[in-house]
């Protein structure tokens, strides 16, 4: 089953960079890219994640599940957009030249299509960057990480627990639609309809949801005896300190954010504008 927000182990440079200091640049990387609207810039800043993707060492076979479903939201935010909102761009851009004339109040101008293009390329810089972050780093470590730049321990184990459950889902899921399969129920059978796939993968949930019941239960009452969140703080096994690869990264992720806000002084304002 392919990785669906799963830590995903490899010898890269990526890897050993301390998970406090990947959040940092998370932070600073998707600050710069959703405050500029510069075609250019997202662009590079695009291309810059897709070889850090590649540096890293994860392929996207590894991260099929998240790249197709972030494709199809994109898809459909895009249509949703045009939909509702088809006359933004030229509010935006303040001209208006018309493509072609459509059915009712709608018409398709270059503006509209410049806008709705920064938008798509806005999710090409920032969606490969969160899923770099969550590919390499560790649930611990990320939880360590948090509890760095100040949350409370409490809330960055929970969140470590949750990412470490994920893969458990995965499995379990798996496991539950085998089962059922084996008893003759149909799943990914491409002879019954979609409705009847759909009302097939339901009864998964009842023992996936009893399953990850116990599952909280048993975890709950192991961190009870272990007396968990009686102390104010904590220690952290793979909390590491900064070297010199932390600082780059994160004067790199500086350097975009402060491009980006350059770039509203040479644009007038947050839009780079072509029609003008």
């Amino acid at each position: 089953m392919n990785n669906f927000f799963n830590y995903i182990d490899r010898p890269s440079p990526i890897h050993k960079i301390t998970g406090a200091a990947k959040l940092v640049c998370l932070i600073l990387w998707t600050f710069a890219a959703m405050t500029s609207f510069d075609t250019r810039f997202l662009a590079a800043v695009s291309i810059l994640g897709v070889i850090l993707f590649n540096v890293s060492g994860i392929s996207f076979k590894d991260v099929k599940a998240v790249l197709i479903f972030t494709f199809g939201f994109m898809a459909f935010s895009a249509v949703m957009l045009f939909l509702f909102s088809p006359e933004h761009g030229v509010e935006i851009y303040s001209t208006r030249s018309v493509i072609c004339e459509l059915p009712g109040k709608y018409a398709l101008t270059k503006e509209q299509l410049f806008y709705q293009l920064n938008v798509l390329v806005k999710y090409f810089a920032t969606v490969p960057v969160v899923i770099l972050f969550v590919s390499t780093t560790q649930p611990s470590e990320f939880a360590a990480s948090l509890n760095k730049i100040g949350v409370s321990y409490k809330i960055a184990y929970s969140v470590a627990i949750a990412l470490r459950y994920i893969p458990d889902i995965q499995r379990e899921f798996t496991d539950i639609s085998r089962a059922n399969q084996a008893r003759g129920i149909e799943m990914e059978s491409k002879k019954i309809s979609l409705v009847k796939r759909l009302k097939n993968s339901a009864a998964i949930l009842f023992p996936l949801i009893m399953s990850s019941m116990d599952r909280i239960q048993i975890i709950a009452c192991a961190m009870e005896l272990r007396r968990f969140g009686e102390k104010s703080r904590r220690s952290w096994y793979h909390q590491r300190p900064f070297a010199l690869p932390d600082w780059a990264a994160m004067a790199l992720c500086g350097v975009l954010l402060a491009i980006s806000f350059l770039l509203f002084k040479v644009n007038g304002s947050r839009y780079y504008n072509p029609f003008i």
